[in-house]
């Protein structure tokens, strides 16, 4: 049958010894294959593949990182890619490099897939970090991931063997990201977690300042990092820390507290030192007088250091006798030294009370020893409102001269409007609450009350000034020039005679006598008539100078009681 298949061979047999010949070739194209070393030339390696072909590899692929040519002989065993079986010129494609890109990929895939770190070497940069070999696949290092810390001079890392963390790996592009950082952070938390196991809370230890932040410092305790926040400095208040440390000082500190979930570790100096807030409330006693120094202003009041570590508040509230609602920076500034009095202490809460206002004469105790009840004083008049006006004292203080005394007739409404703001005047000290702050003071009080005593009674004669004329009656002022009583007299007590109770009759500035006809003390009012007192000399004069017997008329009366009052004056 053989000889029949290979006398007469049909299209199927053709085929089947083909398949015989070729068998295997497309199997093992893309493939890595092992191969012999048949030859080496002066660049090449002759490997042979089988399947009666050879292809050529460069010697440089046989060369690993560091080696000047490789060490290969003829006869030596290979594993190369093969590409294809057969090229142009009948050789097989290989490749070496690629060979060993499988490997290196196949080897990295069961590595990335156990999360193990991975040997590698940083070969070359590239825009956005560096190229690292990882054994025959080519790796991407990102520049942050280099260090924990940014890295000036990547020289030293370069050409040296390492180990790298695989972050991803994408096989159909072939990319591979790495992380030398990863790999530094995970020796770094191993080694931080034993380190922190050897420390203990209260524990006191040196350590060198590495870096000053507006919250604090941190301070490398040998291979460990631990915060010293400002706080934690010194007993006396530290707006920052660079007015107690500078990177690269050596401090001792103690370890004030360890946190075990996020191992943080807070440090502390002050705590080192004997905490002056001891004994806080023998040393400031209430009420004791003392001289501190200003060393914060805020909008409620000032910080006043005592000594060294202990502070007390002065409220705003306690700040001035006079000035109120006015900032604490308007009354004091930082590093003025002033004079305290200690108010309250409260150790528990670190607490002390201070008042600025306390050691400063209260200026209304002054005022009231200056300027005894009864004494006139003078000032300017700040303000007039509606229940009266304030008057300017000395030492800025204020007194207040109420609407019911600022004059002795007119009403309080009418006597206000006649003083004016920026005005001096006088006025007479009533009464001072030094508890309360106030002062009253009264103007009217400078003269004597006119209604007090018998200074006008019913059925005396007065001598009134018209100040106005009404159709109703006319209004007069009498008595003291500089306190003069007013009053009204109606038109029905103008005159004794009916045609002559005319207000017309009458003009301002006109002298009137008239008679006191009632005197309402309560009320403050005085009631006059010129017809009463016409009746009452006409009485006078009958009783005088005539009698119903005697025969004299009316007019001769009157005109001899008119005539003995002309010569009298």
């Amino acid at each position: 049958m053989a000889d029949d298949l290979s006398l007469n061979p049909s299209r199927d047999d053709f085929a089947a010894l083909l398949d015989e010949s070729l068998g295997g070739r497309d199997f093992m194209e893309g493939q890595v294959v092992h191969g012999k070393v048949v030859a080496i030339e002066k660049d090449f390696a002759i490997v042979d593949v089988g399947l009666k072909t050879e292809g050529r590899v460069l010697l440089k692929e046989f060369t690993a990182p560091g080696e000047d040519k490789p060490p290969l002989k003829v006869g030596d065993t290979v594993e190369v890619f093969l590409e294809r079986v057969e090229n142009a010129m009948g050789e097989a494609v290989i490749s070496r490099e690629k060979a060993r890109r499988e490997e290196a990929w196949t080897r990295l895939e069961e590595v990335y897939a156990k999360n193990e770190p991975v040997m590698g070497v940083i070969v070359g940069r590239v825009k956005g970090g560096f190229t690292v070999d990882l054994g025959g696949a080519s790796a991407f290092l990102p520049g942050s991931q280099v260090d924990i810390r940014p890295v000036r001079d990547v020289g030293p890392l370069m050409g040296r063997e390492q180990p790298f963390a695989i972050l991803k790996m994408d096989r159909p592009r072939g990319n591979i990201v790495v992380s030398r950082r990863a790999i530094l952070e995970e020796a770094r938390a191993e080694q931080r977690t034993e380190l922190v196991s050897q420390l203990q809370e209260g524990e006191v230890r040196e350590g060198v300042v590495k870096n000053i932040t507006d919250y604090g410092a941190f301070v490398d305790l040998g291979g460990i990092d631990g915060l010293l926040h400002v706080t934690d400095m010194s007993w006396k208040r530290v707006n920052h820390p660079s007015q107690v440390l500078a990177v690269g000082d050596t401090v001792k500190v103690q370890i004030v507290k360890i946190n075990p979930d996020t191992q943080r570790i807070s440090l502390g100096m002050k705590q080192l030192q004997s905490d002056p807030w001891d004994g806080v409330e023998a040393k400031y006693p209430v009420g004791a007088k003392f001289t501190g120094r200003i060393t914060n202003i805020t909008d409620y009041g000032a910080f006043v250091e005592l000594e060294a570590g202990v502070e007390g508040l002065v409220h705003v509230s306690e700040m001035s006798w006079t000035k109120k609602n006015v900032h604490p920076g308007k009354i004091v500034s930082t590093s003025q030294e002033v004079d305290v009095v200690v108010l309250d202490v409260d150790p528990s809460k670190r607490r002390v009370s201070l008042g600025l206002k306390q050691a400063l004469q209260n200026p209304w105790e002054k005022f009231v020893a200056e300027h005894p009840i009864g004494t006139v004083v003078e000032g300017e008049v700040k303000n007039a409102t509606e229940f009266g006006l304030f008057i300017g004292l000395d030492n800025d203080i204020d007194g207040m001269v109420h609407l019911s005394d600022l004059d002795w007739a007119a009403p309080g409404e009418e006597a206000i409007a006649k003083y004016q703001k920026g005005e001096t005047v006088k006025a007479r000290v009533l009464d001072v609450d030094v508890e309360k702050e106030r002062i009253s003071l009264g103007i009217k009080q400078l003269s004597g009350d006119p209604l007090q005593g018998d200074t006008f009674r019913k059925g005396q004669t007065v001598t009134t000034t018209v100040t106005e004329v009404t159709s109703g009656g006319i209004e007069v002022k009498f008595g003291d020039e500089e306190a003069p009583m007013t009053a009204f007299i109606r038109k029905s007590d103008l005159s004794r005679d009916r045609a002559d109770q005319r207000p017309e009759r009458f003009a301002v500035g006109d002298r009137v006598d008239a008679q006191v006809t009632n005197v309402d003390k309560a009320a403050r009012r005085i009631s006059l008539s010129i017809k009463s007192l016409e009746m009452a000399e006409e009485k006078e004069a009958i009783e005088q100078f005539g009698s119903s017997d005697s025969g004299a008329s009316l007019g001769d009366i009157l005109g001899a009681a008119l005539r003995e009052k002309a010569s009298k004056e």
